[in-house]
């Protein structure tokens, strides 16, 4: 008996010890990594993902009261957080879905495409269009699918304003007025600039510019536009106009003569002719508006060149980031040049031939 409790005394003095040299031990470890931390010079240390697990294992082990002793690099709840999202995550369990797996995004996004763009387009329609492209879906996957997109059946489905006016832009064009405040010998004068917009094709056609937009005015503007040689509206049915009383009755009959319809857009309503409207809100806000008028001469010759960047040299979205004259060119190789336009006001950026 006495020799069992010399042996118990014995293993009782040796934990102690064997607990003082890891405390000492801990204690220098994290010493050492204070260190080690201040010579980062407060630089954030980037640990890896495999970093991260294996320090979230030892940490879960630890737990959160001797963490917080022995933890220098990041805290204690950081350590847990990744253990629960790195380890505990594992055990998520997806490796088999019972079902029929859901069709893939792009062909969900192809198919409202293609129902969107084809009003008249059933099921079945859309459904020969994927097999054409390659997927094989079934007729039901695309009714469901157009269902969860709250697009209608065929019978159902109305043609949007957007395809109605593309499938018709090549006889439709629009008119307006802008104006820019001019210094003269007078003081400042207001100048009437007078436009039309194809909105098939986007080019656009400066059809005046006058501090005084009387009939006569008007009435020389519509001869030039119907012109039956090189007028503006030749070829067209219809042109947009809001009911500013500049459009006189003569201009409108001088339309009519000329086979152009005139369709008036409502009272205070800009988007009704929004393609007009548009090109006001470019011209000024990428040209007049950088600009002090002296004379005349002087906004006709800025109307002139912003016009000219317009259409050979200005990208647009509506036709795809092409030009409306001339080849958009895509070579990489090549000297890059810059063209200016009234001072620098205007830019081009081309690849030298």
């Amino acid at each position: 008996m006495p020799d069992l409790l010399r042996l118990q005394l014995l293993l009782v003095t040796f934990s102690g010890w064997v607990n003082r040299q890891q405390s000492q031990v801990i204690d220098y470890l994290v010493e050492e990594n204070r260190i080690l931390k201040e010579q980062l010079g407060g630089r954030r240390l980037r640990l890896t993902d495999d970093q991260r697990r294996r320090l979230a294992a030892e940490g879960k082990v630890l737990g959160r009261k001797l963490l917080e002793r022995v933890a220098t690099i990041v805290t204690p709840d950081t350590i847990l957080r990744w253990h629960r999202r790195l380890i505990a995550m594992k055990w998520t369990f997806t490796g088999s879905r019972r079902g029929r797996p859901g069709i893939m995004k792009e062909i969900r996004e192809l198919i409202v495409r293609m129902a969107s763009d084809n009003p008249s387009w059933g099921y079945c329609r859309i459904q020969g269009a994927l097999q054409h492209l390659g997927h094989r879906v079934a007729r039901s996957t695309i009714a469901k699918t157009l269902k969860d997109h709250g697009v209608k059946p065929a019978p159902d489905r109305l043609t949007t304003w957007r395809t109605f006016v593309k499938s018709h832009a090549d006889v439709i064009a629009a008119a307006d007025f802008f104006t820019t405040e001019v210094w003269t010998a007078r003081g400042l004068v207001t100048h009437y600039t007078l436009f039309v917009i194809d909105v098939a094709t986007r080019a656009v056609h400066i059809a005046g510019v006058t501090p005084n937009p009387d009939a006569a005015f008007i009435a020389q503007v519509a001869r030039n536009l119907t012109d039956c040689v090189d007028g503006f509206l030749r070829g067209k049915r219809f042109l947009i106009l809001d009911r500013d009383t500049k459009f006189t009755a003569q201009f409108r009959s001088t339309l009519r003569d000329a086979g152009v319809e005139v369709v008036h857009a409502c009272f205070q309503a800009p988007n009704m002719n929004a393609f007009a409207e548009r090109w006001v809100r470019s011209i000024k806000h990428e040209c007049l508006n950088k600009i002090i008028f002296f004379g005349a001469s002087m906004l006709e010759r800025a109307i002139r060149e912003y016009v000219a960047q317009y259409h050979s040299e200005r990208t647009h979205q509506s036709l795809g980031n092409g030009l409306i004259e001339g080849d958009h060119a895509t070579s990489s190789s090549g000297e890059i040049v810059e063209r200016e336009r009234l001072g620098g006001v205007l830019r081009y950026y081309y690849r030298a031939a």
